[in-house]
């Protein structure tokens, strides 16, 4: 079972009086399901027609209609327990997250384990993270995990690291500062294998209804060895199977194709690492940091790429990579080259491989991504967390290098499929907000409309997935959608002609929410999968 499905309400049911987001009709305002699927779209006087032969009759009384967004990189276990747990995001200094520490160890005192997420250290006046005695020493001497926000790297306590024979040794240790590379990799294992089934369960659980309180009708579930483990990656498809909830499809990031197909996988892709990440210095680039005499950490090189390509085309299968260095992308751009001249253009395109995060991009491997095919499956809450030239990006790589990173529009004009997510708990869960935050970017050259985003973070992870046949309402679709209370809808875009004159009624362009920094988010009202609803906003 590559895709977790629940089972469709069978009734069938009109919405009207509202506004339904639709190309079938940008000026409709009723909707007909049937059977899990969209059956019919149009206006208010024909759906007087329909009023008598349906089960239920729903008076949206004006609210908006949309397809249900597609999270397209999200870790659902990790999600959870950030929900559940000890979430150091909002900690504003090195002394705030340390009594959330404290007060978290003293809470739990029956818990294996602690496990906790979200420090950010370039975030805090003290511009330090803790020392592993601090934490010693607020947890009691207890084992405790502590991702930081970007999850590639994590601070432990000694009682932790002693469960890890031999992490000391292995690459990524040094002693005083966080845990990267193997040795992360070593004592994320030991840390998540003592969770208990019971508390990760309930973690997804926690995850995926919230989820479906933002209007996300699916998750890709971005999991793999390095991550997460197999137990979790079966049980969260066996749990979104089973119960009413968004779907959740699965990515394996393992170079062990039948593996990850036998799992239930899409594909052997996800966060399959090419390299790390800009915040912990370990995404792979072409010239060293701006803060560190080093360039980062390739995992893969060209030639693995090229093999796992291959075998995942070969299989037919989706293959992916995480790559956000420049480095990393020109392996991945080699790689794919490779595979394509030995299997051929078409087949390579065919595939629909993806590249998760893909920031650092040049002209050139932004026209490479065209010319294979390659999903762009992006995260611009990132630009909004890290970018300008004073923040994280900057940081690390200088304020020209910086101002590169994540753009979208380029992408956008190559022809590049682009697929949004969270990368959550990374950035948190929040459609809007990254529709928001694309057409919003911090460099404004790499910014793109609110309809080119939304489109993006809705039909763009259908079709990361292989599929065209949804993310829009339109007549044969699958039946997911959302319900929002929102203000007028506008047309918003970088190019203020283009907005005038698409709402201009005769562009027949169809207006969605005014994101404008510092308007309020839609409220999402209900949020129905093939036909079945699985949220409705409480007192509604």
């Amino acid at each position: 079972m590559s895709e977790s499905v629940p089972p469709a309400d069978h009734r069938t049911v009109l919405l009207r009086g509202g506004d339904v987001h639709s190309p079938a009709d940008p000026f409709a305002t009723a909707m007909v399901v049937e059977r899990g699927h969209i059956a019919w779209v149009g206006s208010e006087g024909a759906a007087d027609a329909f009023a008598s032969g349906v089960d239920e009759v729903v008076d949206l009384e004006g609210a908006l209609v949309t397809p249900a967004f597609v999270d397209a990189h999200v870790h659902t276990t990790a999600t959870g327990l950030a929900l559940t747990g000890l979430d150091l995001s909002g900690a504003a200094s090195l002394a705030e997250a340390a009594a959330r520490v404290r007060a978290y160890a003293a809470a739990r005192p029956a818990d294996r384990i602690l496990v906790g997420h979200g420090w950010d250290a370039s975030r805090w006046p003290e511009q330090r993270p803790f020392r592993r005695d601090e934490l010693d020493e607020l947890t009691g001497g207890r084992p405790l995990y502590l991702t930081r926000i970007d999850v590639h790297s994590a601070l432990v306590t000694t009682a932790l690291l002693d469960l890890v024979p031999g992490a000391r040794s292995m690459r990524g240790f040094r002693d005083g500062e966080p845990l990267t590379g193997d040795a992360h990799h070593a004592v994320r294992a030991a840390a998540y294998a003592a969770v208990s089934s019971g508390q990760r369960s309930e973690a997804q659980r926690a995850a995926l209804r919230h989820a479906a309180s933002l209007g996300i009708g699916t998750v890709h579930e971005c999991a793999g060895p390095d991550i997460s483990s197999e137990d979790d990656f079966t049980g969260l498809l066996k749990t979104a199977m089973e119960e009413p909830g968004p779907r959740v499809v699965g990515y394996w990031a393992d170079t062990d194709v039948e593996r990850a197909r036998a799992l239930g996988a899409v594909g052997a892709a996800g966060d399959l690492f090419a390299d790390g990440s800009l915040g912990s210095h370990t995404a792979c680039l072409h010239e060293p940091y701006a803060d560190a005499a080093h360039s980062g950490v390739a995992h893969l090189d060209a030639a693995a790429v090229a093999a796992h390509v291959s075998a995942c085309t070969e299989a037919g299968i989706q293959a992916g990579f995480h790559a956000i260095g420049d480095h990393a992308i020109s392996n991945v751009v080699e790689g794919m080259r490779a595979a394509a001249s030995a299997l051929g253009l078409a087949r390579v395109r065919a595939a629909r491989h993806r590249v998760e995060h893909a920031e650092m991009l040049t002209p050139e491997t932004v026209a490479a991504f065209a010319e294979y095919g390659l999903t762009a499956s992006v995260q611009p809450a990132f630009d909004a967390a890290w970018g300008g030239d004073t923040g994280m990006y900057a940081q690390r790589l200088g304020i020209e290098r910086a101002r590169t990173l994540n753009p979208y529009a380029a992408l956008l004009r190559a022809g590049v499929p682009l697929a949004f997510g969270s990368d959550s708990p990374v950035t948190p869960l929040d459609p809007w907000g990254t529709v928001r935050a694309a057409a919003f970017h911090r460099t404004p050259e790499h910014r793109i409309s609110v309809r080119a985003a939304f489109t993006a973070h809705t039909r763009g992870g259908w079709r990361a997935t292989g599929r065209d046949d949804a993310g829009t309402l339109v007549p044969g679709a699958p039946a997911d959608y959302a319900v929002w209370r929102t203000d007028e809808l506008v047309v918003q875009a970088p190019d203020d002609r283009v907005a005038r004159w698409s709402t201009d009624p005769r562009s027949g362009t169809p207006g969605l929410p005014d994101l404008t920094p510092g308007r309020a988010l839609p409220e999402c009202l209900r949020t129905v999968v093939s036909g079945q609803t699985v949220h409705v906003r409480p007192n509604e």
